[in-house]
């Protein structure tokens, strides 16, 4: 998955906010050390403030009922980019800051320790190998994220999994547009898809969904290195994009292409405040809207190809 989804880690009274971007993670494996930027404004404005400044490299963000904390690796020299951001970012909306240096730590134990399955209602579960199989569901989906992204965790995953319970993707041909860990090709090759194609510009995304396709006993899904050019198919029944809006935004005009007439295509990885930009994008290249969700701040569409 490709820059939209946060994984989510408890940590004592926090919640650790994980970017969906290898390197993060990476990073925080080699114990780097950071600066904390301790930012104070409305809870509110939080999961906006963390998309707006996941566009720097901030790679990790940390919710308190005060604000956030948004953790910049201390060796790259991101200071100057990263506080030109906040302070552009302080004429639109209300807040302080202060900047703190913080000793690394492993928190790849801290975040094994602390990942919990998630169940979207009595449909699906999804959990690592370590945890005990759910009997409560009706699909159980075993992910190992390592240094790729999308555990069910975050709104926009959720969501896009509530939404294929609906959607008879039984016997179609179907792409998954930045597939991060392969969660969702694997739950439409668990309902019945025939082929899933899954291209992901990162190579910790490529590997891992080969991993997870094998850990869950799928042989249809085929992963692919590289942005939509990789894309090897040239007429879908559906599209699954849990991305983020600007590459959505750029990738429309291919994907409209890539849509069979009649297909559908599942969109996440979008902000409530960017609904319209994005609706009126898939009108103008000839999606019609046929299904919109929201949870917290996040919206999951699904449009459908004009015949």
């Amino acid at each position: 998955m490709q820059g939209a989804e946060i994984w989510r880690i408890s940590i004592e009274k926090y919640i650790l906010r994980i970017p969906l971007h290898p390197t993060a993670i990476e990073r925080l494996i080699r114990n780097m050390n950071y600066y904390a930027y301790h930012i104070t404004n409305d809870p509110e404005i939080n999961e906006i403030l963390i998309a707006l400044l996941a566009e720097a490299p901030f790679d990790t963000f940390e919710e308190l009922e005060t604000g956030i904390i948004a953790y910049l690796p201390a060796d790259k020299n991101y200071e100057p980019e990263a506080e030109e951001l906040l302070e552009e970012l302080s004429e639109q909306f209300t807040f302080s800051w202060e900047k703190q240096f913080i000793k690394g730590e492993n928190w790849n134990e801290i975040w094994e320790s602390n990942f919990h399955p998630v169940v979207v209602r009595d449909f699906c579960a999804v959990r690592a190998d370590f945890h005990a199989p759910n009997p409560d569901v009706q699909y159980e989906l075993v992910i190992n994220p390592k240094m790729a992204f999308g555990t069910g965790h975050h709104e926009t995953t959720w969501m896009c999994l509530s939404a294929l319970q609906n959607i008879p993707v039984q016997g179609q041909q179907l792409l998954d547009y930045g597939c991060g860990t392969g969660i969702l090709a694997i739950m439409a090759a668990k309902l019945g898809a025939a082929h899933i194609e899954a291209v992901d510009i990162e190579s910790e995304s490529y590997l891992n969904t080969i991993e997870n396709s094998r850990l869950n006993g799928i042989n249809n899904v085929t992963a692919r290195l590289g942005d939509i050019n990789a894309v090897e198919g040239t007429q879908f029944d559906g599209i699954l994009a849990n991305i983020n809006r600007h590459i959505i935004l750029d990738s429309l005009p291919r994907l409209k292409e890539l849509t069979k007439p009649g297909g559908w295509l599942l969109i996440s990885g979008i902000l409530l405040q960017d609904e319209e930009i994005v609706t009126n994008a898939a009108h103008a290249v000839g999606y019609t809207t046929q299904e919109v969700w929201n949870r917290g701040n996040w919206l999951c569409l699904l449009v459908k190809s004009e015949e």
